[in-house]
């Protein structure tokens, strides 16, 4: 038998050179001088070796016991290289590293082989504290008390920071922080749009999408643009003067292309759980059209299985190039689903910031705020045709395909031209199939509005329909579609007029959210919800006026139950909005005051001692005026 037999056990393994970087399996032998670190999303700059490490390295490696004897146990093996060309560089060794200019994340100055260092594009991102002051919807001359909270931005070009609207939503104050930095900065907020974002609840409801720059407000300019009529132009140059000290050392986010299905994404930001950046990953699960404001504006949206937490809302996420793909918003949360989270994708961001450099305008005077014109819609509501006999029903033939028109919105540019039960065949030479949607990518399909989002305000779209058998082609301009009910109040206060207690006020999203909760859409009354889904305006300024409540007086004794209840005419005239109502009242020289409401009920006061009464309610109740600052005028 041989004198040397082979040992059990497993063959030990050698740990490629090349794979030196995979540093959280490896662990610091007590040979080793060098310090292991572990960086995501790193990459390797190509350096000299280190005469001395490499020298000492190679000591240890070749030589052997000074008596030449083998060692008992395993001989310890090492990789061989055959030049020193081929040798994997060395690690940092400890003590050698600082942090560089650009953050305090990357490694510079001594540390020369096998750096690594951060993208910079995570310097980029940054922490949006902000100080809310919410309206009060149900009493809308007062506002509630004011709360704080945090949320995630990233730097984009021309010094602005893009972050997501409910992180800053009815703000007071707005500050951000760079990653590794002590100083919160001021900052103003520039342009709002109110298409582009996804609120709180299961359901998709928009509030908007800001873009703050950093700075102090320069209350010369500031007097001078409440004072005269202003159009956007250069967006540096607005309302702030530029703090270097923010600046210094931040790369602006490079936007990358929409992802395809299982692309990596990254998504970094400040959720809760601490106070330093956070990274999370996963892919892309899905891609399509979601319906946003309650079904009347669809965009692009994306779905990942990465983890978006509160305080993720507003920061990037980035694909394995390192370029911004969209914005994170909101997670699921339900008890029957698992990672879903949702991404502002690059198209309707790029359509954001191109249309507030296009089209923003300053719209508000108690308020520093630019208001994107937002994304058009095709004015028509539209129905499916995937029923053979529906299809033969409308004269269509076999090899046509598209969608019939509903309805038709009065308001809308297209009502000129389009009529209900025409069927579009295609929008923009794009042919529309029965289910309503159109080639997207290879082996995808999307809805058809997708088409129409692309485009902006004001532009026009080439739409052929069929109708009466026969094939017609229209040319439509694109406009913003607008609710009977809306679903923000784009930072305005709420709008009111009281009249011998009787508190009246237009309805919105909001205004059903302060009244009847988070739940409004199970706990307000019927009619209110018909009206916010499906009801249509018939002119451009129509509004919900009702009747919010009454503070209870001599003056109104017997209608104290009245809610919450449709003004449909004062003194036999219609009320189209809260302006037209608070002027005829007003300006009434009648006995009486005679408002007609919905089913059918009728309030009927004296119209002097109304008048009367109705300043010693709002000393009673401590509110400054009858009528909100927008009706004064």
């Amino acid at each position: 038998m041989s004198e040397h037999k082979r040992k059990r056990g497993r063959k030990p393994k050698i740990p490629d050179a090349e794979k030196t970087l995979d540093l959280p399996s490896i662990a610091a032998s007590a040979d080793d001088d060098d310090v292991v670190f572990s960086v995501s999303n790193v990459e390797i700059i190509p350096t000299t070796t280190n005469p001395s490490i490499s020298s000492a390295a190679a000591t240890t490696t070749n030589n052997h016991h000074p008596d030449h004897r083998p060692r008992r146990g395993r001989p310890r093996k090492h990789p061989k290289h055959e030049t020193p060309e081929e040798k994997p560089p060395p690690l940092p060794r400890a003590g050698h590293c600082r942090p560089a200019e650009n953050g305090g994340a990357d490694f510079a100055g001594d540390v020369e082989p096998g750096v690594a260092r951060v993208v910079p594009a995570m310097d980029a991102v940054v922490k949006v504290f902000c100080v809310h002051t919410e309206p009060n919807f149900s009493l809308p001359w007062q506002r509630k008390r004011q709360y704080s909270s945090s949320s995630s931005g990233f730097a984009i070009g021309g010094r602005r920071v893009l972050t997501n609207a409910h992180s800053v939503e009815h703000y007071t104050q707005v500050k951000l922080k760079k990653r590794g930095s002590d100083t919160k900065y001021l900052a103003t907020v520039l342009a709002i749009g109110t298409e582009c974002d996804i609120g709180n609840s299961g359901y998709m409801y928009i509030q908007y999408v800001m873009v703050v720059q950093v700075g102090y407000v320069d209350l010369s300019i500031e007097f001078l643009l409440l004072n005269s009529s202003f159009v956007l132009g250069d967006v540096a140059a607005m309302l702030t003067v530029e703090d270097d000290e923010f600046w210094e050392g931040v790369l602006p986010v490079e936007f990358g292309e929409l992802p395809a299905l299982q692309d990596a994404v990254t998504v970094v930001g400040y959720p809760i759980g601490g106070d330093t950046i956070s990274v999370t990953s996963g892919v892309v699960s899905r891609i399509e059209i979601l319906s946003y404001v309650h079904g009347s504006t669809e965009l692009l949206g994306l779905q990942i299985d990465a983890a978006i937490n509160s305080g993720n809302s507003g920061g990037p996420a980035f694909n394995d190039k390192g370029k911004c793909v969209g914005i994170a918003f909101q997670s699921l949360k339900h008890e029957d689903v698992e990672n879903i989270g949702y991404v502002i994708p690059t198209p309707v961001i790029m359509h954001f910031i191109q249309d507030y450099e296009k089209n923003g305008a300053y719209t508000e005077s108690y308020r520093l705020l630019l208001y994107v014109i937002g994304f058009p819609l095709l004015g028509v509501e539209w129905q499916k045709m995937e029923n053979p006999d529906l299809r033969v029903a409308m004269s269509m033939k076999a090899d046509q395909k598209g969608v019939r028109i509903r309805r038709v919105d009065p308001t809308a540019p297209e009502s000129e031209v389009l009529k209900p039960s025409d069927i579009i065949l295609s929008f923009d030479g794009i042919d529309i199939a029965n289910d309503g949607t159109v080639p997207f990518r290879h082996g995808e399909r999307i809805g058809f509005s997708y088409l129409v989002s692309q485009k902006y305000t004001g532009d026009s779209a080439a739409v052929k329909v069929l109708r009466d058998s026969k094939i017609l082609n229209f040319n439509i301009t694109l406009a913003t579609h607008r609710r009977l009910i809306p679903s923000h109040n784009k930072g305005r206060p709420p709008s009111y007029y009281i009249i011998a207690g009787f508190v009246f006020s237009t309805v919105s999203v909001p205004y059903l959210r302060s009244e009847y909760g988070k739940d409004y859409e199970y706990e307000a009354p019927v009619k209110l919800l018909d009206k916010l889904l499906y009801s249509m305006p018939q002119l451009p300024d129509e509004q919900l006026v009702v009747v919010s409540q009454v503070l209870v007086a001599d003056i109104n004794i017997g209608y104290e139950e009245i809610v919450n209840t449709q003004v449909l005419a004062f003194n036999g005239n219609p009320v189209k909005n809260l302006k037209s109502l608070a002027n005829m009242v007003e300006n009434c020289d009648d006995e009486f005051l005679k408002f007609d409401l919905e089913y059918d009920q009728v309030v009927v006061l004296r119209t002097k001692t109304s008048k009367a009464a109705t300043l010693d309610i709002l000393a009673t109740h401590c509110i400054p005026s009858a009528m909100s600052d927008d009706l004064k005028n």
